[in-house]
C-alpha cells in the first residue's frame, strides 16, 4: 500500500519569518506519518527555519531545485550535498516553472535526479504537457518521454523511492483544474511507462502526485482514484488552515 504524499510548493514566496509563522501555526496538527506524508517545499532563503522549526515534528522538508554538482564554480546555483547536510527530505525537480523559464531540459533533470539520490534525498519529479500539447492528442507521449528522460540510468530501487508529481501546465495557477478522470488516465499513463521501463513491483511502488490547482474542495475526489497518491500543491499550501485541511483530507 502506497503512503499518500501531500507537499506545498511555495515557490518564490514567505521570507522566514512567515516560515516560522506557518510552522507554528500547524503545529501538532499534521496527520500521522504513517497515515499521510506531509512536505513544504520552500525557497532556499526558507529552508535553514523550515527545517529548524519542524523538528520533532512529522513534517518532511523538500527544496524546490537543486544543480547537479555538489559543489565548485557555479555562482547562484543550491548544492544537493549542503541540501542534504541541513536536513532536506525531498528535492522537487522539473518543475514547469523550470523548464519553462530557465530552460531546463530532460538531460539537466536526470543529472539532478541522480544527484540526489547521491547525496540520501529523494527527487519529486515533475512532467506536464501544455494545452497545446493536449489539444493535438499529444499529451502522454509527452509525457512518457519526460518521464523515461527523467529517468535514465536510475535503478529500480531508485525509482521505487522516488516520487512523480504530474502537472497539467494548463492547470498551474490558471484555475483550471484537470478532470480527476483525466488526472488518473495520465497518472496511470505514467505507472504503466515505469512498468514497461522496469518492472510491474517498480510501477506498484512508486507515488504519483497530481498537481495543478489542488485545494481542499477537490482533493478527495482526487485522491480517490487508484493511481494518484498524492498532491503538489501551490497557492493552496501556502495558508496554514488550508494546507491543514489538504494533508487531513481523510478526516
Amino acid at each position: 500500500m502506497r503512503k499518500p504524499i501531500i507537499a506545498g510548493n511555495w515557490k518564490m514566496n514567505k521570507n522566514p519569518q512567515e516560515t516560522q509563522a506557518f510552522l507554528e501555526a500547524i503545529k501538532g496538527k499534521l496527520p500521522a506519518a504513517d497515515q499521510v506524508e506531509s512536505v513544504i517545499a520552500a525557497p532556499a532563503i526558507d529552508l535553514n527555519a523550515l527545517v529548524w522549526f519542524s523538528k520533532d515534528s512529522d513534517l518532511k522538508v523538500a527544496a524546490e531545485n537543486c544543480y547537479f554538482e555538489d559543489e565548485g564554480a557555479f555562482t547562484g546555483e543550491t548544492s544537493p550535498k549542503a541540501l542534504s547536510e541541513m536536513g532536506v527530505d525531498y528535492v522537487v525537480i522539473g518543475h514547469s516553472e523550470r523548464r519553462g523559464y530557465f530552460h531546463e531540459t530532460d538531460e539537466d533533470i536526470n543529472k539532478k535526479a541522480k544527484a540526489i539520490f547521491r547525496n540520501n534525498m529523494l527527487p519529486i519529479i515533475c512532467c506536464g504537457e501544455s494545452l497545446e500539447t493536449r489539444e493535438a492528442g499529444k499529451q502522454t507521449d509527452w509525457v512518457v518521454a519526460q518521464i523515461k528522460g527523467a529517468l535514465a540510468g536510475l535503478t529500480a530501487e531508485e525509482v521505487s523511492k522516488s516520487v512523480i508529481a504530474y502537472e497539467p501546465i494548463w492547470a498551474i495557477g490558471t484555475g483550471k483544474t484537470a478532470s480527476a478522470d483525466q488526472a488518473q488516465e495520465m497518472c496511470h499513463a505514467i505507472r504503466e511507462a515505469v512498468k514497461g521501463l522496469y518492472n510491474e513491483q517498480t510501477a506498484e511502488n512508486v507515488r504519483i502526485q497530481y498537481g495543478g490547482s489542488v485545494k481542499p474542495a477537490n482533493v478527495k475526489e482526487l485522491m480517490a482514484k487508484p493511481d494518484i497518491d498524492g498532491g503538489l500543491v501551490g497557492g493552496a499550501s501556502m495558508v496554514p488552515d488550508s494546507f491543514l485541511a489538504l494533508v487531513n483530507y481523510q478526516n
